[in-house]
């Protein structure tokens, strides 16, 4: 994935751009702003993106939740004639967040960043865009090195998200979106993996079988024990059939679909996806440390990866760590089954719960 970024730090930035648009929440004020409301086939969809701290007090985001850098998550929501476009761009796994995670704004400060989002959506179909950056907001940082993060219980929903509000483009598309070509068969492949690397993974492949396994048969019997409650939050039917469903497609990709596994990667982080190229998974350095089966093992890296895949389960990621999965749960059920780690931690059941 390919990705552009000019940013500014320190002053406030006062805005120049054709359209621009801001939303104050937690204490961060987003804008968001284009230079052109009109695009055509050739031209690229840069954003401007400012965040502004307007408290007497440092505001903490996580790095991957802003701008300001390669963009590994998705930060914008994308709506073209009002109909939601997906985010195309990295899945990741990460460690649960440590101090120097977090990204600082200063009282009063402001940082902007110029993204270029025609790689990470699909802006190849005509229409009216609207695009409005949406984040994680601002947090304490963790007091230990393997501290965690995840949003708390939303006053009213979405409250503890920093928007900006939409801006507007036309966009004269090419229609000339280049898919991946759909995988064929079935069974475990590797791209640039050394002997030891495949046998590693071919491990992890049938600790992940086995976590799925046990998982749908969990689901099948409708138990709705601490388990359950631990990492998916209080019961109700519509979320329970959705972890039911989101279990059988991935063990359904573990059994029968051709699951591609790229060593490649020297990223610090677990592992990676693109959400729209199933079912390839590149794994990067903290895998290869990671025990086989337990809390954030290889098997469970290979679920987490796996419902990302929208034909899998299409999950998000609201929370990295036990703990921020289990507050996650409590806080906001709806969001935890929609975030890879709460699926990999039910999986994985370490420690073992009812």
């Amino acid at each position: 994935m390919s990705w552009n970024h000019m940013v500014r730090f320190g002053g406030t930035v006062a805005a120049t751009a054709l359209c621009m648009s801001a939303y104050a929440a937690s204490g961060v004020v987003a804008n968001i702003s284009v230079d052109k409301q009109s695009l055509g086939p050739a031209d690229d969809l840069v954003v401007k993106v400012t965040l502004t701290n307007t408290t007497s007090t440092p505001q903490r985001l996580l790095k991957w939740q802003t701008p300001f850098g390669p963009i590994t998550e998705s930060l914008f929501d994308v709506t073209r004639d009002g109909v939601p476009v997906a985010y195309e761009g990295k899945h990741v796994k990460r460690p649960a967040p440590r101090a120097s995670d977090y990204f600082v704004i200063q009282p009063g400060k402001s940082h902007t960043a110029s993204v270029e989002l025609s790689s990470l959506y699909d802006l190849s179909a005509t229409g009216d865009y609207a695009i409005r950056f949406v984040a994680i907001g601002p947090e304490s940082a963790p007091t230990t090195k393997g501290g965690s993060a995840a949003k708390s219980a939303p006053a009213g929903e979405d409250d503890d998200l920093v928007k900006s509000e939409a801006v507007q483009v036309w966009i004269e598309g090419s229609n000339l979106r280049k898919s991946a070509p759909a995988p064929e068969g079935e069974g475990l492949t590797f791209t640039s993996c050394s002997a030891s690397q495949q046998s590693s993974i071919n491990s992890a492949f049938t600790a992940a079988k086995t976590m799925a396994n046990g998982s749908v048969s969990y689901l099948n019997a409708g138990t709705r024990g601490t388990r359950y409650t631990k990492w998916f939050g209080t019961y109700d039917a519509t979320r329970y059939n959705t972890v039911k469903t989101h279990f059988a497609n991935i063990k359904n990709a573990l059994d029968t679909k051709p699951v591609n596994v790229d060593c490649s990667c020297t990223d610090s982080y677990y592992a990676y996806v693109y959400p729209n190229q199933p079912y390839k998974i590149y794994v990067c350095n903290a895998f290869w440390s990671a025990p086989t089966s337990g809390t954030d093992s290889k098997g469970g890296t290979l679920v987490h990866e796996l419902s990302h895949f929208t034909v899998v389960a299409g999950t998000d990621d609201w929370a990295y760590g036990q703990s921020a999965a289990a507050s996650l749960a409590t806080s906001n059920p709806a969001r935890a089954v929609d975030n890879a780690d709460s699926h990999e931690y039910f999986s994985e059941n370490t420690p073992a719960l009812p």
